[in-house]
């Protein structure tokens, strides 16, 4: 199964769990585009690779505060999990389910 898709995803933050829905967009050579949209606004994807199932990327936000992110997630048929690492935030959870 592709890993395409949108997704509703929670990550369960030290500020209680964001809300949030994740688009995958395969490319070429590996790569996928995409964005997540939150209370907050949207987020762009960067360096987004995908290997197999497993995904990983970059993202960056402004508000509250400037924060980037390191991502990473696996995708099992129509979940998703892994972890957001928010620099001197730590590591914080994330799950997903694809919508239909």
């Amino acid at each position: 199964m592709s890993v395409a898709g949108k997704y509703d995803t929670t990550v369960k933050s030290p500020m209680g769990d964001q809300k949030g829905v994740f688009t995958v967009v395969p490319a070429e050579g590996g790569a996928f585009n995409g964005t997540v949209v939150d209370g907050m606004g949207t987020m762009e994807v960067v360096d987004g690779r995908v290997d197999g199932n497993m995904l990983t990327w970059k993202m960056s936000t402004k508000v509250p505060m400037p924060l980037d992110f390191d991502c990473e997630a696996t995708i099992d048929g129509d979940n998703l999990s892994g972890k957001v690492n928010a620099g001197a935030f730590g590591e914080m959870a994330l799950s997903g389910t694809r919508q239909n």
